[in-house]
């Protein structure tokens, strides 16, 4: 009765915290879920905004995709349109055009080219090279052989730069991220006799992330001795699985767990305060792509609100009967009740409480005295 009354507690204090302690009172992330940084930057000096403009292919990469479309359409628009006013120009200066009335042995620079709308068609077909012969320079204007030479190597700097910006933007390793995943919550309970905070994370690929690293961030707002305020000061939390947190094998799911000790600033935390506190755990894990050899870095957080304290994850590989090893997703932020200590320094004084049992202490006032038995009856 009193196991089946802790658990429905639980499940009480769970499910007040999600929905209406989290409905109340939502709270302010750095890192959203799926890693977004919420931070903005105000009262930014014009001469650094310039900046951007200097470095302009990590500013055309870091665009969003509607705007990328649009800067490609007008840059390809706007040269071909550009050029057909110079064409149309030299048409109309050398009185190619039809409204000169050129006579018979006339010898035009550009060939069939009428008004302003054949001189779009010639430039569309000189910057990306159609061809189809019936507009075409002759040597009779060195303006035009200029301008045709000067748009041709324009048009293949255009054509390098979008074209690259756009490949880049494609192979990007952020995209490979959105298949790492991590558990929706946290959860506390003991691991190997010790209490740990424990976090599931999963590659969705069958590609390996090389050199793989984890670790995590705790911010919290924090004031110094003297006095001063360091809001979303970070705090270096170590996570690791049973062989390490470096050149993780991410074959399948991984089990990640920060041991809460004496370091640990989860140390002085308990199940019944944990709601109460104000941190976000910021997870990090950072990896090399097979197949691209692109660095690429996964984040996620978690409030306090998600960390589920006397659970653990439920099992999700499985061994099939034809010899295959199977990872059941759908258990992948599924949790269990197990019985958990209430804090870490309620674990860690059971601990040394057992340990004194186990061992003797010597009374230093204990002395010895020696007792002559003596016979006091008489025959």
């Amino acid at each position: 009765i009193r196991v089946l009354t802790e658990r429905m507690f639980k499940y009480l204090r769970k499910y007040f915290a999600v929905h209406l302690f989290g409905c109340s009172q939502r709270r302010i992330r750095l890192v959203s879920k799926d890693g977004r940084c919420n931070i903005e930057f105000g009262n930014v000096e014009a001469q650094s905004r310039f900046i951007f403009l200097v470095d302009i292919w990590t500013t055309v990469l870091d665009l969003k995709w509607r705007y990328k479309m649009t800067i490609f359409i007008t840059a390809f628009l706007g040269s071909w349109f550009l050029f057909s006013l110079l064409w149309y120009a030299v048409a109309y200066i050398h009185k190619d055009l039809p409204e000169f009335h050129p006579s018979s042995n006339h010898t035009p620079c550009v060939e069939n080219i009428n008004g302003l709308t054949s001189a779009f068609l010639f430039s569309l077909e000189t910057q990306v090279t159609i061809g189809y012969g019936y507009r075409c320079v002759t040597e009779q204007c060195g303006t035009a052989i200029f301008l045709l030479v000067f748009q041709s190597l324009l048009g293949v700097i255009i054509n390098a730069f979008m074209c690259g910006a756009i490949l880049a933007k494609i192979s990007r390793p952020k995209k490979r991220a959105k298949t790492i995943t991590f558990s929706k919550n946290a959860v506390i309970s003991k691991r190997g006799g010790k209490l740990c905070l424990l976090i599931r994370v999963a590659n969705l690929r069958k590609s390996l992330l090389i050199g793989s690293h984890i670790y995590g961030k705790l911010l919290r707002t924090t004031v110094t001795p003297e006095g001063e305020t360091i809001i979303l000061d970070q705090i270096n939390i170590n996570f690791v699985v049973d062989a390490g947190n470096e050149n993780l094998f991410f074959i399948s799911p991984l089990t990640i767990y920060h041991v809460i000790d004496h370091n640990s600033p989860f140390f002085h935390m308990a199940a019944e305060n944990i709601l109460q506190q104000d941190f976000e755990l910021v997870v990090f894990l950072d990896g090399t792509v097979e197949s691209t050899s692109a660095t690429c870095q996964v984040r996620t957080s978690y409030v306090p609100e998600e960390v589920l304290w006397g659970y653990r994850f439920a099992p999700i590989v499985s061994k099939t009967k034809e010899g295959k090893y199977r990872v059941d997703f759908h258990n992948f932020s599924k949790t269990v009740a197990v019985e958990t200590p209430h804090c870490a320094l309620c674990l860690y004084n059971e601990k040394d409480a057992r340990a004194r049992l186990k061992r003797g202490y010597d009374n230093p006032n204990f002395v010895l005295a020696e007792v002559n038995e003596t016979d006091d009856t008489q025959m």
